[in-house]
């Protein structure tokens, strides 16, 4: 069988219609009017062989938004449930949870300019393209903010004294 053609650009960022394709036996445009949130969830019964029901039409506004992160250069949403992750898209903010069945929709907060996120961090080696949104207080392996700065100035460590001093040496 030959290879199929690839229907999405390589982007330095994966983004949820990057990943959820249909499988080898469908045409590779087959869930090309699919959005990328519901992607995910065929994509998830494709792969466990079972139907997941369908959570209602719209997004549960009630509940506090998920925040995308790039993880390893992958748009993600951790679910706040169960703490089970999917890649998610900015053309489609919303996330479904396929493991605890959330159920309703939830909004999947983005930075305002995705493609700059992207752009800034697209040149970095794979397992360091990671972004948090500067909200998300709790998100996973999020460095802390002392990680970030610079080391502070140190004084020379004491010498224990049976050691002689650098002069001594001489």
């Amino acid at each position: 069988m030959p290879p199929r053609p690839d229907p999405t650009p390589r982007r330095r960022v994966v983004r949820a219609e990057d990943f959820y394709q249909p499988p080898p036996t469908q045409p590779a445009g087959a869930w090309a009017l699919v959005p990328p949130a519901e992607r995910a969830v065929i994509w998830f019964e494709q792969q466990a062989q079972r139907r997941l029901p369908r959570p209602p039409d719209g997004v549960d506004l009630g509940g506090p938004p998920l925040f995308a992160q790039i993880n390893h250069g992958r748009w993600v949403a951790t679910c706040d449930q169960c703490t089970s992750a999917q890649l998610v898209s900015p053309e489609d903010p919303r996330f479904f949870c396929v493991e605890c069945l959330t159920p309703a929709w939830r909004r999947v907060r983005f930075p305002e300019d995705p493609a700059a996120v992207e752009q800034e961090i697209g040149g970095l080696p794979v397992r360091e393209r990671n972004w948090w949104h500067p909200d998300d207080d709790r998100a996973w392996g999020r460095p802390s903010p002392h990680e970030d700065a610079p080391p502070a100035e140190t004084a020379e460590p004491e010498r224990p004294p049976s050691l002689p001093t650098e002069e001594e040496s001489r």
